[in-house]
C-alpha cells in the first residue's frame, strides 16, 4: 500500500495556501473579498484566521430582513473589523459598506467579505467598492494542501527535482472519485455519493436558480449531464442546445451561470500569430473531479480508472491542481490548450512569465518519447517561446523523453 496523505480525520484543520494571502491583503485593503463554490472551505479558513473579528452570515432569511428593515443598524452591531459571510445575499449591503469604509479610508482590514456566486457578488463590489477592495478565490482543496505542504511550488517554477516516494494509481482514482470539497476530502468514512447528490440539490441548483432564474430544474439536469459527458471536448453549444431542445441562448446563460457558480471553468485555445490555422473554439472543464464523476454516474475508483471517461477524468485532475495552485496563492492562472486545424494539440499550455509551458497529460504509466511528439511541435511552431514540456502521466517515473520534455509523475506536480 502505498503511502497516502489525503484523509484526515473530520476534526482536523488543514491549512490552506490562501490563507497568507489574505492576510497580507488585509494589511493592504479596506476591503478583502474571498470567492468561491460553496463548501469550499470559505468560512472555516478565515474563522480560523480571524477568531476575533465579529462574523455575520447573510444566508438566514432573518438577518437578510433585519438589514432590509435598517441597515445602518445592523452594520452598527457588526463594526470592524469584521466578516460578512454570503454577502450576494443582500447585494444592497456593499453600498453601505462602501459608506463605512470611505469614513475611514486609509484604515486597512476593516471587512472580509465572502460570497459563492461570483456574477452577483463581482457585479456588486465593480460598481460600489472598485479601488477599495482586493479580490480573492478559494476553491476545494488542492492535493498540496491536503499533503500539508501548502507552499509547495509546481514544477516548471522550482530549479531542482524534489525526490522521495509517490502515491500509485489507487491514490490517484480514489480522489478523482472523492474530488476536494473538505467534506469528503478529509473523512474517508464519508458517503461522498450521497454528500455530492446533497450538494447538487441543495447549493448548486438553488446558487444557479438564482443567478439566472433556471426554471425546468429537469431540463437543466440534463444540461449539466450533456456538459460534463462533453468535459475536456470543443464545446459546441449549437449542437448541444440542439440535442437536448433547449435554445441556444439559453445553454449560454447556463454556462455563464455555471462558470460564475465556480462549477466549470472554460478553456481558451492560446492564439499565435503563424501560417497555420488555429482552433478558436473553447473546452469547458468541471472544476472539481468528484462532482464530474458524480454527474458521469461514476461510483467505483475501477470504473473510473479503466472506464470511457478515465482521460477526461485524468486531464482534469491535473487541470485542477494547476488552476487552484495558482487561485489560491492569490494569482490569475493563464492557461490555455493548442489545436491546429490539422489536428496537432498540446493538452494544456501554461504562462510562465515571458515563456510557455506545455503539458501532455497521458494515462500510461510508461511514458515514451513519441508521447512528448505534440510537445515538439509546438516548440517548432512558437520556437523559443515555449520552454521544456512535461508528459504527466499515473506511474512513477520521471525521465527525459528527449531534449525538451519530461515524464512527470502526476503527483510531482504538488509532492
Amino acid at each position: 500500500m502505498h503511502n497516502c496523505k489525503m484523509a484526515k480525520s473530520p476534526g482536523t484543520y488543514v491549512a490552506r495556501s490562501l490563507g497568507p494571502v489574505i492576510r497580507r491583503a488585509c494589511r493592504e485593503f479596506p476591503v478583502v473579498v474571498v470567492t468561491g463554490p460553496r463548501q469550499s472551505g470559505k468560512t472555516t479558513l478565515l474563522r480560523r484566521l480571524f477568531p476575533d473579528h465579529r462574523y455575520l452570515s447573510l444566508d438566514a432569511p432573518d438577518l437578510q430582513a433585519a438589514f432590509a428593515a435598517d441597515p445602518r443598524a445592523l452594520l452598527r452591531q457588526y463594526p470592524p473589523p469584521a466578516v460578512f459571510d454570503e454577502v450576494q445575499r443582500v447585494p444592497e449591503l456593499l453600498t453601505y459598506v462602501k459608506e463605512q469604509v470611505d469614513a475611514h479610508r486609509h484604515r486597512s482590514g476593516q471587512y472580509v467579505l465572502t460570497g459563492s456566486q461570483n456574477l452577483l457578488l463581482m457585479e456588486g463590489v465593480s460598481e460600489t467598492l472598485a479601488g477599495r477592495a482586493a479580490i480573492l478565490r478559494l476553491l476545494p482543496f488542492s492535493h498540496r494542501e491536503l499533503d500539508r505542504a501548502p507552499a509547495r511550488r509546481l514544477p516548471w517554477e522550482i530549479v531542482s527535482r524534489r525526490r522521495g516516494s509517490l502515491p500509485g494509481p489507487d491514490f490517484l482514482w480514489r480522489n478523482i472519485l472523492r474530488g476536494g470539497y473538505p467534506e469528503v476530502a478529509l473523512d474517508a468514512n464519508r458517503d461522498f455519493a450521497l454528500w455530492q447528490r446533497s450538494y447538487m440539490q441543495t447549493y448548486v441548483e438553488r446558487d444557479l436558480r438564482t443567478l439566472r432564474q433556471v426554471g425546468d430544474l429537469t431540463q437543466f439536469q440534463d444540461f449539466l449531464r450533456a456538459l460534463a459527458a462533453r468535459s475536456g471536448q470543443l464545446l459546441n453549444l449549437t449542437d448541444l442546445s440542439r440535442d437536448l431542445g433547449i435554445a441556444l441562448n439559453t445553454a449560454k446563460a447556463w454556462l455563464s451561470a455555471l462558470e460564475a457558480s465556480f462549477q466549470v471553468v472554460v478553456l481558451r485555445p492560446y492564439f499565435a500569430n503563424i501560417g497555420k490555422r488555429l482552433v478558436k473554439t473553447p473546452k469547458v472543464y468541471f472544476t472539481d473531479t468528484g462532482m464530474l464523476c458524480f454527474l458521469t454516474g461514476l461510483r467505483d475508483p475501477d470504473a473510473a480508472a479503466f472506464g470511457p471517461m478515465n482521460g477526461t477524468l485524468f486531464e482534469t485532475a491535473v487541470l485542477s491542481e494547476i488552476l487552484r495552485t495558482y487561485w489560491h496563492r492569490g494569482e490569475e492562472p493563464r492557461v490555455h490548450f493548442w489545436r491546429t486545424s490539422a489536428g496537432s494539440e498540446v493538452d494544456f499550455v501554461v504562462e510562465h512569465g515571458e515563456t510557455l509551458v506545455p503539458i501532455e497529460v497521458k494515462l500510461s504509466a510508461t511514458p515514451r518519447p513519441a508521447m512528448a511528439s505534440a510537445i515538439a511541435s509546438l516548440r517548432a511552431d512558437l520556437g523559443a517561446k515555449v520552454s521544456s514540456g512535461y508528459v504527466i502521466h499515473q506511474g512513477e517515473v520521471e525521465w527525459a523523453l528527449g531534449p525538451h520534455a519530461v515524464a512527470l509523475p502526476f503527483a510531482r506536480l504538488w509532492r
